[in-house]
């Protein structure tokens, strides 16, 4: 395994059609969404609220003017695209574990992957918006979109982006864990990054992303871990999101996360609330969400 930095990398050069996307992106925004979804929200204990979480990221999406459809029988919410082109999937599960709010697992990256989408919603990207469902019963949500629409319609992927509790920030020295006995050490000991994990099948795409952190989001370390050899079956916090079945049908896929319990206390816990959220720092995760995507069709030099 091998751990690349943003804050070592030289910036490159920032395209001036960039920067006016990241200016839409909205704190007061964020915490809003993060707010109007932070219920306990599971697939059988909370079916009805779970539902209504479906709608209102459906409503979103559609408010943005984008098309959706359902996907599977358990709901998975789809943003319509050109399926002549390869596409960049954004996703980010919306059910939590029974009686939490969830506010971090997983409504922050629920916000964030909204956030991006109204950012560049004007634009005509090669993007998929997906909300998954299910991903606290053992992925079953996104398995499904993977082997049930991404192969049997033969879709180009060209990478996938999931969001996994990406809201929680501590800047104080210590406040970040590692999974016991990776074997990996950090730079940092401050629970103040965002963390960025690929396979063998995305490893060759995460120096560009942690280019881009460094070009667009100076003031967010990013910490991109290359996982080698299939450590990851080993190592299986590596695997507990939704691009597991990205990652085991062979697609190149991203977990962007801020490590989940490794850092916040309030994991799976009823006190996972909007207010324990640093939406400033959620905010910068939007960011360089959106000038990763936007800057492959906006910069084409890159």
């Amino acid at each position: 395994m091998r751990v690349i930095s943003s804050t070592s990398i030289k910036p490159s050069s920032a395209s001036p059609n960039v920067q006016p996307l990241l200016d839409r992106v909205d704190p007061v925004w964020l915490r809003d969404v993060v707010e109007a979804i932070s219920k306990p929200r599971q697939w059988t204990a909370q079916r009805e609220q779970n539902r209504e979480t479906a709608n209102y990221i459906e409503t979103q999406l559609g408010d943005l003017g984008y098309n959706t459809f359902r996907q599977s029988p358990f709901d998975n919410i789809v943003t319509e695209f050109n399926r002549d082109k390869p596409v960049t999937i954004i996703g980010a599960h919306y059910d939590s574990v029974p009686q939490t709010p969830g506010a971090d697992d997983n409504a922050s990256a629920v916000a964030a992957m909204l956030g991006c989408a109204k950012a560049v919603a004007e634009l005509s990207l090669p993007v998929c918006f997906v909300a998954f469902n299910l991903e606290e019963e053992g992925l079953e949500g996104s398995r499904s979109f993977v082997n049930d629409f991404i192969k049997k319609e033969d879709i180009d992927v060209d990478v996938c982006h999931v969001l996994e509790m990406v809201g929680y920030c501590d800047h104080t020295e210590g406040s970040q864990r590692l999974p016991k006995g990776l074997p990996v050490k950090l730079a940092r000991s401050a629970g103040d990054f965002l963390a960025i994990i690929a396979n063998r099948n995305s490893n060759h795409l995460l120096d560009s992303t942690v280019q881009t952190a460094s070009t667009y989001a100076s003031d967010l370390p990013v910490l991109g871990l290359k996982v080698f050899m299939g450590m990851e079956k080993i190592f299986k916090d590596l695997r507990r999101s939704d691009h597991a079945p990205f990652w085991d049908a062979g697609y190149p896929a991203f977990m962007w996360t801020d490590t989940s319990e490794f850092r916040n206390p309030h994991y799976h816990q009823p006190s996972d609330t909007p207010e324990t959220l640093d939406y400033e720092f959620l905010a910068k995760v939007v960011k360089l969400l959106v000038a990763e995507v936007a800057s492959k069709e906006l910069s084409p030099q890159r």
